[in-house]
């Protein structure tokens, strides 16, 4: 495994994709005319602070519990890694999608949200597939009892 696909995983080209399909969205909400979300400032407001609230402590949550020393060297599934496989990715996925549409206040934004969970989905493939190659039956085991982005209950 490379360093840099041992530090950032398939995050920056997730990343990247996330802000091309957002340009995307800026120029469809020009075309299309689609009603607010919310009318009421204060309820879009509180509901885009509460996503970028649990998305906040899920980054830290996450970081603390996969330091970067350990990334790619040791299979961590404690802290937030116990609940699913990819707590940053979630984290991301829970702000910059979901509290930022809210924010925008468009519904083109919550459907750029929308999708962005199964671009992800299939973004994380090829690290889940180095994950399995290095640690082996062990993430397979791991794969079982965790889901991808949200817990298995």
């Amino acid at each position: 495994m490379n360093s840099y696909d041992r530090i950032f995983g398939s995050g920056p080209r997730g990343v990247l994709i996330a802000i091309v399909l957002l340009v995307l969205a800026r120029y469809l909400e020009d075309a299309v005319s689609l009603p607010r979300i919310f009318s009421n400032d204060i309820v879009r407001f509180s509901v885009s602070a509460v996503f970028s609230l649990i998305g906040s402590v899920l980054v830290v949550w996450s970081l603390y519990s996969l330091p970067l020393k350990d990334r790619g060297r040791h299979l961590v599934i404690n802290g937030a890694f116990k609940y699913c496989r990819h707590p940053l990715y979630a984290a991301f996925l829970l702000f910059f999608n979901m509290g930022f549409s809210f924010l925008l206040n468009n519904w083109v934004y919550l459907i750029w949200a929308l999708i962005l969970f199964p671009v992800w989905s299939i973004n994380v493939q090829s690290e889940e597939k180095l994950m399995r190659k290095v640690f082996g039956k062990e993430y397979e085991g791991y794969c079982e009892k965790t889901g991808r982005f949200l817990p298995k209950w």
